[in-house]
């Protein structure tokens, strides 16, 4: 597993993702939540950044050192991952605790960024009182104390009645979250306040609200956007963390932010893009998306959402069925480039010789002995034998 670790001896747990050459954008999470809260982002934008989320100390896979935690030494992680990676400037992009983070990151190097997303997050997080009946309730009675009314913020009732599977991963995480480590970023929380600091900003910044939000209300964003110069405000229709409720809306304003297209976020091209990184590799589909232009971009979405979003995730057929009549149709078909890729992905995921010699000898008697010839010379290649 990818790790940095601290001058103080706190490792921090890391996903890096994307061309190594491209302008890099690191994700910082929000309070009880890890770095997959991003994969909307992530999948969005990987083509066309070096794409770094991380797990903000005492969360995730990172280290849990003892108590309370500065806003210093949570900002400090993200310019020592910065350094780690080798990267002199990058964007950054947090929600709620990571947006406060941020904030901080553009007070004390704002030379280190090139644009700044703060969402879903304030300058300060009053009252203190709120904070000490929320860590006592953990004290108590450890993650699970607090889980129904957290989530009850994180998103809105139409979410929880719509999609309960997000909520479901969301209490999972929040309820496995070390508690030591929770209450050390609530007595982080609790205490800071960054307001008067906020004209040192200079960064390019884009603040993000959610119009349901109770935790950060849309005030609070546009008190941050009215103390930073040039910054602007927009308002989702969304409660707390806003990038998984409002997928769509909140990549496509930071896209557009970023000066680049984002892949979509919809829930059937995401099932389709992982869907064809299952079936034809990683690699494969990143050099797919990394060969996107304008002038084949809608083809892309067209296959990725339809034949792996819609087809390739049908239940009607079994895996191996399913790769095998592809291969039977494009060697019928002399399409041999979607041949090779097809069988290499086929032998990459363990399907037998066996398995295919018998769907080529099926091939020679309906399709041709010609079509059969060629499919088994380019099988030998691969599979040799």
């Amino acid at each position: 597993m990818p790790y940095m670790t601290q001058a103080d001896g706190c490792r921090i747990f890391y996903r890096a993702e994307g061309p190594t050459d491209a302008p890099a954008i690191i994700f910082s999470n929000s309070l009880g939540c890890d770095h997959l809260m991003w994969q909307p982002q992530a999948d969005a934008l990987k083509h066309a950044f070096r794409v770094v989320r991380y797990d903000q100390r005492g969360h995730g896979a990172s280290d849990v050192p003892e108590g309370p935690y500065s806003l210093e030494q949570l900002g400090g992680d993200v310019i020592g991952l910065a350094d780690h990676l080798g990267l002199d400037t990058f964007h950054f992009c947090g929600l709620s605790m990571g947006g406060i983070t941020g904030q901080w990151l553009g007070i004390h190097h704002g030379n280190r960024l090139d644009r700044l997303i703060l969402a879903n997050t304030s300058p300060h997080f009053p009252p203190q009182d709120m904070w000490d009946l929320r860590m006592s309730a953990i004290r108590d009675g450890g993650m699970k104390a607090i889980s129904d009314a957290v989530l009850g913020r994180f998103f809105s009732p139409t979410l929880h009645q719509s999609r309960p599977g997000i909520v479901s991963d969301f209490r999972a995480v929040l309820e496995q979250t070390d508690s030591q480590g929770y209450l050390g970023c609530c007595g982080m929380l609790r205490l800071a306040d960054v307001y008067p600091q906020l004209g040192k900003i200079s960064a390019p910044t884009l603040v993000i609200s959610g119009r349901h939000d109770q935790s950060t209300p849309p005030e609070r964003g546009e008190k941050i956007a009215a103390a930073i110069r040039g910054a602007a405000h927009v308002i989702l229709d969304a409660a707390h963390i806003s990038n998984v409720e409002r997928a769509a809306d909140f990549t496509r304003e930071l896209a557009g932010f970023l000066g680049v297209a984002a892949l979509p976020a919809d829930e059937p091209f995401a099932q389709g893009l992982a869907r064809r990184r299952q079936v034809l590799g990683d690699e494969w589909v990143e050099k797919a998306l990394d060969n996107r232009t304008a002038f084949n971009s809608d083809f892309q979405e067209f296959i990725t959402r339809y034949a792996w979003g819609s087809i390739w995730t049908r239940p009607g057929l079994e895996e191996t069925t399913r790769r095998m009549l592809v291969l039977a149709i494009c060697a019928s078909l002399s399409r041999w480039e979607e041949f090779d890729l097809h069988l290499a992905a086929a032998v990459r995921a363990g399907v037998p010789a066996e398995t295919i010699r018998e769907v080529l000898m099926q091939t020679a008697i309906y399709a041709g002995v010609p079509a059969a010839n060629t499919a088994f010379a380019r099988a030998k290649d691969v599979i040799g034998g």
